[in-house]
């Protein structure tokens, strides 16, 4: 891709590997290969959907400890977030993902989800 190519944009926060400005170094970082977006796109839907999970679980368990749920409203909670973590780990198969790789390195920040040695992720 030549510099001509590159969106107005991106022009100048684009540097060659000498420090030029140019769309090589945005054509090494960008992959164009459809099986490769499909599957990042697969990978960032179902970490959102895991986030998701890990958040409604822990809500969960504090409702439970505060004695907010009787005991059936516990058991059909319990069900449900047990089904939902068996489709999202039958989902991580499919696509031959595992849970780790769901995981999202933030830099300083740490990893978007926890890795709880007794939790989803320590599996």
């Amino acid at each position: 891709m030549s510099p001509d190519h590159v969106p107005h944009g991106l022009k100048e926060h684009v540097r060659e590997p000498d420090g030029a400005t140019g769309g090589h170094a945005l054509a090494q970082r960008i992959s164009t290969d459809p099986d490769t977006v499909e599957r990042d796109l697969i990978k960032l839907v179902l970490t959102i959907v895991e986030l998701l999970r890990q958040l409604m679980e822990r809500t969960a368990v504090h409702r439970v400890d505060q004695g907010d749920l009787d005991e059936e409203e516990e058991e059909r909670v319990g069900m449900t977030l047990m089904i939902l973590e068996e489709r999202m780990e039958e989902l991580c198969a499919r696509y031959g993902l595992t849970m780790d790789d769901l995981n999202l390195d933030l830099g300083p920040l740490g990893s978007l989800l926890p890795r709880d040695p007794g939790g989803p992720l320590g599996r």
